[in-house]
Parts: C-alpha cells; structure tokens; sequence
C-alpha cells in the first residue's frame, strides 16, 4: 500500500509530507484547496504524463516521491526482481518511486533510486494503485470498458490476452499464407522458366575451363593451312632449298673462315658466332619437323569444335551475358528456383501452423467465454443490489453476450460484452448511454466501481469525488461502500459529502496556508475534536452550531461503532 508522499514545488504546494495507514482515508477541504493536486502529484510518480506548467511558480524544479509497502504485493516484486530493481539493500523497505519536472519541461522518472523511463513507472503503477475519479463514468459509456470490467471481474484478464494473442497470430499468418499465394501464378511461370534454364545449362555441362581450351584448339586448327606452308617456307628456306639456304651458307661461311687457321680476335669470335647460329637453325629445323611431323589438321574435329563453341555463345547470347558468364548465371538460376521451392514448402508449413492457430484460438476464447457467462450473471447481480442501495430502488442491471458473427478469430474473444441497464421500475433494459441521466450514470458507475474493485489485485484503490451529484441516505450508503472497501485494503477518497468524510479510518485535511507574499496548500491529519469540526463544517457551512457539531459527532460514533 501507499506509504507515504512527499511533494515539492508542485502546482501550488510548496512541501507537503503525507504519512498513509491502510484502511479508508478521507481527504477533504474547501474548493481551490488542491485536494485533487495531491492525487494529480501521485499520479505522476505512477506515469502521468506532465509538463512543465506543473512546476511552482519561482522554482526549477517539481519533486514528487511515493513509498509503497509491497510486502503483500507479490506481482509488484517480482516486476522489480525480473528488472533488477530490488527494493533497496533492506528487501523488507519500501519501494520508492519518485518524478521530477523541471521548469523547462524536461522529465525524469526512477525506481527505488535508478532512473527509468516513464513508461516503467506507469507498468509498476498498475500493480499498486487503481484510480477512478470523476469523469471515469463517462468510459463506461463504451463497450470495450464493459468488456475489460468483466474480465477483470472474472479474474480472466490472462485468458483474454491470450485469445488477443493467439488471434493476432492466426492474422499474420494469415496474412502471411495470402502474400505468397497472391504471387502464386507468377512464381509457378517464374519456376517454369527457371528450370527450362537450367536444364539447358545442365546439358551443357560446361566444364570451369573447356571455354578457353575450345577456343585454343579451334584457333590452331583454323590456321593449319597458313599455317602448314608458313613452316614449310621456313624449311626450305633454312634447308632445302638447292639453290641456297641458310645452313649451306653458314656452312660455307665456316669453311672459308676456319681454312684461315686463325683464332685470334675478332676472326675467332666471328667464327663463334657462325658456329652457334649454325647449330640454332639445325635445332629449329629439327622443331619444324617434329610439328610437322605430328600436325593433324582433321576437318572433323574442327566442324566438331565449331558446333561446341556455337552452341555455346548461342545460349550466351540468349541470356545475353558473355560465355564466360554462363557458370555464374548457372549458380544464380539454381539458387532463386531453391528460394522458390523454399516458398512452396513455406506455404505448406504456413498452411499447417494457419490450422493450428485457430485450434488453439477456439480452445481458448470458449474456455474465455465459459467465464465470462459464468461471471456476468453474478456481476450483474451484485451491481442492481448496489444501484438499489444506492437510490435506485427498482433499477435492473444485465451483462448481455452476443456473438460477434465473425468468421475470422476475433481478438477479444467469441463475444461482445454490452451493459444494459433499466433505472426505473417498468422501464425495459436498454443500453447504458441511451437510458442513464448525468446523476444516474454518477450512482451506477460508483456500483460497478465498487463491486469490481473487491475483485481487484492492486491493494491501494483511490476514488476521486465519485460521489458527485449524490446526497442525502445515498451519500451514507456511499460512505459505507467505501469504507467496507477500505477493511480489505487501502481506500483513498477526496470527497465533499460529511456522509462519507465520517465513515474514514482516517481523515486528511487540506487548506490553504496564506503567508506574507505567497498562498501554498498545506495537510492537516484530523482527529477527535478537529475532525468533528470538519465534519460539522461540511454539515453547516463555516458557522459551527452545537446542531451541527451533535450531528457530526454522531456520525462519527455511527461509522467507528458499525
């Protein structure tokens, strides 16, 4: 429960420091007094958003902390040790959240010390505290807000979040499964095609370096003629020609030098020379003959290469790539036609899990609507009893569950969830908007308030000038409904009505503390004589009369005696 909260510099408080015991506190004071600012401040450290408005005038910064006792709050402690946001070194301490707003605007949140963002503290924030004011009644006016009502009631709130869950996945597999069927008709004609491709490129069987071997062979084969009497000429040339030819003039040439019988110089050296370049041409000539020798210039095995190499470029051209590109684009074909028997093979495991989801879908939300009925009756039962009690004497209240017609897994659930209400004898029941007054509306949102919140996890609930347009016995009925709240946990409640100031296990008086140059909103915790006197004060204006201090006493008797 709540603690303790210290505010600074927020609005028009200065400092305040409030110390909090379980049980019903009744906040109370004159209007503009900032009874609501306390509540508005808590609601800061529990996520609000906020600006930089809610800063003090003259200071630079709004400070607001809150210490909660978590020691019966076992979800709350298990957020904090699943973040590593224990409560300090002393478990058994509080835990502490605290908000500051600076006069620029700028926020900071933390938990037990550490910083974190805000959305964390509105996380925490529902685990400890369940605020309903004023204007609250004006949500039930929607049907999403009767269905989470029930649901909270019946304790299903779990189950509806896995039948939203396991709804959300059937849609995106769903949705998932259309995509790829809607390119169904393409990807069949793009799988077509790529396997027409790659069968010719398999029959190809081009090898890594056939292309440069190919183009080699057929090359020399082409040229085998020019190429035949090239090496021909050469031979005669160098030694066959009777004429003259190179090797008779180098042997000539080395007779006429070596008759000389002179080594000497120059001579020797030329002689050298004629000698070696002799031997070289006798060695090309030998080179010529062997290639001659081996040559095979055979027309068949050209026309063979030719028809290799056509049907080659031919399908490089067809691709319009260069052969020596057909390997890549081979290993490209291959791996977009897996992608596509990937997709196949998708479709089937999409198909499969599609089922499987909307089994697991109707487990669950008949499983959710077997609670809902169960708890609607009783819901339903409970909330009359309290709008009879609460100055609708005759008035009906019914949880109508109709099916949502939807062929698809709706989101929340199988049903949709309608409050319908009759506030006069004789009427029939209708929807809550259309048959509810402003006060009418006030009295049955406090019954379904009160009701639900008995169900509730969160300890600390706060109720902020819900009695609103209520007077008279009601108010007491009220007054007792919360206090009756407020033995099984904590209950906060600003109000304005003596009836229900009274039935408080303790009571918070907020006024207006005026100094010299400055207003600021200071708390008061009444008691005995002093709390009487509010009362009384809210009984009978400023004027304090022994009428309306007898009265006050009583009520105060009645309430602590009950």
């Amino acid at each position: 429960m709540l603690v303790h909260l210290s505010v600074h510099n927020y609005a028009i408080v200065e400092h305040l420091d409030l110390e909090l015991n379980g049980g019903m506190s009744v906040i109370t004071g004159e209007t503009g007094a900032g009874k609501s600012i306390m509540l508005d401040a808590l609601g800061l450290c529990l996520g609000d958003r906020a600006d930089s408005g809610v800063v003090r005038p003259g200071a630079d910064k709004a400070d607001i902390l809150a210490s909660f006792d978590l020691s019966d709050i076992p979800e709350a402690r298990a957020w904090l040790a699943e973040r590593d946001l224990g409560q300090t070194q002393d478990q058994d301490g509080p835990c502490i959240l605290r908000r500051v707003i600076t006069a620029e605007g700028r926020s900071r949140g933390y938990i037990n010390g550490s910083p974190c963002p805000q959305g964390d503290l509105k996380a925490l924030g529902e685990l400890l505290i369940d605020i309903h004011n004023q204007h609250e009644h004006q949500s039930l006016l929607k049907p999403e807000t009767h269905r989470r009502l029930l649901d909270e009631y019946a304790g299903s709130q779990e189950l509806a979040r896995q039948v939203q869950l396991a709804a959300q996945r059937w849609r995106q597999t769903r949705q998932e499964l259309e995509r790829l069927s809607s390119a169904g008709d393409e990807q069949r004609a793009r799988h077509q095609l790529l396997s027409y491709q790659l069968e010719e490129l398999d029959n190809l069987a081009l090898g890594d370096t056939e292309l440069m071997q190919l183009e080699q062979e057929h090359k020399a084969l082409a040229n085998a003629e020019s190429l035949l009497s090239a090496c021909r000429l050469v031979l005669e040339q160098c030694s066959e020609n009777d004429a003259g030819n190179v090797l008779s003039a180098l042997t000539s040439s080395l007779q006429r030098l070596s008759s000389l019988n002179s080594s000497q110089g120059a001579l020797g050296e030329a002689v050298n020379l004629l000698a070696s370049a002799q031997i070289q041409v006798e060695e090309a000539v030998g080179e010529l003959n062997r290639f001659l020798d081996h040559f095979d210039a055979d027309p068949a095995r050209q026309q063979l290469l030719e028809e290799r190499l056509d049907t080659i470029y031919t399908l490089a051209r067809k691709h319009r790539i260069q052969p020596s590109e057909l390997a890549t684009l081979q290993q490209q074909l291959f791996e977009e036609l897996e992608s596509l028997n990937a997709d196949d093979q998708a479709t089937e495991r999409l198909s499969e899990e599609l089922c499987a989801y909307a089994r697991h879908y109707q487990e669950k939300a008949h499983e959710l609507s077997t609670l809902r009925q169960s708890a609607a009756g009783q819901l339903a039962s409970s909330v009359e009893l309290e709008m009879q009690r609460l100055g609708m004497p005759g008035g009906r209240f019914n949880i109508q569950l109709y099916g949502t017609n939807a062929a698809d897994p709706h989101p929340q659930g199988l049903e949709h969830v309608e409050f319908l209400v009759s506030a006069n004898p004789g009427q029939p029941l209708k929807a809550l908007a259309k048959v509810a007054s402003g006060g009418e509306l006030s009295r049955i949102s406090l019954a379904i308030q009160v009701i639900t919140a008995q169900t509730s996890r969160v300890p600390t609930l706060v109720f902020d000038e819900v009695d609103v347009g209520i007077g008279g016995p009601t108010a007491e009925v009220v007054g007792q409904l919360l206090r009756r709240l407020g033995s099984r946990g904590q209950v906060l409640t600003v109000t304005h009505l003596p009836q229900v100031a009274a039935q408080g296990h303790q009571h918070l008086f907020v006024h207006k503390a005026r100094g010299s140059d400055a207003t600021r909103t200071a708390v008061a915790n009444l008691d005995g004589p002093a709390r009487v006197e509010e009362i009384a004060r809210m009984l009978g204006g400023v004027d304090l009369t022994e009428e309306s201090l007898a009265h006050a006493r009583q009520m105060v008797s009645t309430a602590a005696n009950a």
